[in-house]
């Protein structure tokens, strides 16, 4: 399934997105990076891509704005969240906002991949 998905990496640390961009290019996927969620929604992203990759804190608008934006406008794609942080909270939020996975940064390539392929979840 790899090879069909097409997957947007929003992460305003460019190095780490830079990083997990290529690391996803490298595995088969096509991989796209953005560097805010303003940048992604200004390139009409959602709609060039499968599933979305996003950092939830950011400046300007974080992760869990973006995907409740994406439900607003009625979206089914799935979202994966990620954080530096360890917050119980986070989690519920994440939850709460319909993102398929949370994962805590720095994560194995494998637990990404699960939650895009949709074999995981919180």
């Amino acid at each position: 399934m790899s090879n069909e998905l097409a997957i947007a990496v929003i992460e305003d640390d460019p190095s780490f997105r830079s990083a997990l961009v290529d690391s996803l290019c490298s595995l088969g996927y096509g991989a796209r990076g953005f560097g805010s969620a303003e940048d992604f929604i200004a390139d009409d992203g959602e709609r060039k891509c499968d599933r979305i990759v996003t950092d939830i804190h950011m400046p300007g608008m974080s992760g869990l704005d973006l995907k409740r934006l994406l439900a607003a406008r009625g979206s089914t794609r799935p979202v994966v969240m990620i954080s530096a942080q360890a917050d119980a909270g986070l989690k519920v939020a994440a939850k709460a906002s319909g993102a398929v996975c949370l994962l805590q940064k720095p994560f194995a390539m494998d637990a990404l991949i699960d939650c895009l392929e949709q074999r995981s979840n919180f």
